[in-house]
């Protein structure tokens, strides 16, 4: 397949390529600094941003799926959606978060008292960003929120998948490694079983 990946040089975006690279797909990645990734085989290195959706649209033109890896504070859902809309690609993939999940029955994650601070504006535009795509009857979207501690590790391919709510293991402990992660986004991809969806992954 041919996979545009917005965001490519970001923790996760790099790993997405990397997954799609290893599988033998065609991984175009868009970044302002597209430098920053190593060049290899079925990688094609192209400059693009975010904020300038006019600019993207042609940049994911031809391609079979678009992944979205960029912070919510750095784009606008409206702009983003556009911009895959004007390249007419159909196959829209969304690096979530894991703040609109719900931690426990009619309460989000980001709304207990816990929930940190610091990240608490990128969670709210994350919400916000799945909201809008619920609303979105045109193009066949997904949503992949990661577990509540996202962090650089192993690539097991060992995961759980769920749908709108947080998943924890035995010891209470909610985490996925950007590896596992890439995975599940890329089995999505291969074979999609979450169209116009949220689903979420964790160990």
């Amino acid at each position: 397949m041919k996979i545009a990946v917005i965001g490519a040089t970001g923790n996760v975006g790099a790993r997405i390529v990397d997954e799609a690279l290893r599988r033998g797909h065609a991984v175009t990645a868009i970044a302002r600094d597209p430098a920053r990734l190593a060049g290899r085989h079925g990688l094609a290195l192209v400059r693009g941003d975010a904020q300038d959706p006019a600019g993207l649209a042609p940049l994911l033109a031809a391609h079979d799926a678009v992944v979205s890896s960029v912070r919510f504070r750095d784009s606008r859902p409206e702009d983003m959606i556009d911009a895959v809309r004007g390249s007419g690609v159909k196959r829209y993939l969304v690096v979530g978060g894991a703040g609109s999940l719900f931690a426990e029955p009619g309460k989000l994650l980001v709304d207990t008292p816990h929930f940190p601070e610091a990240v608490r504006e990128e969670a709210g535009k994350g919400k916000l960003f799945l909201d809008a795509l619920r609303g979105v009857q045109d193009l066949d979207w997904t949503m992949l929120s990661p577990s509540a501690l996202f962090i650089a590790g192993e690539r097991t391919g060992k995961f759980r998948l769920g749908e709108d709510t947080l998943l924890s293991g035995a010891d209470g402990k909610s985490w996925i490694s950007y590896e596992d992660f890439a995975i599940a986004l890329v089995d999505e991809i291969e074979a999609p079983r979450h169209v116009r969806r949220r689903f979420t992954v964790g160990y």
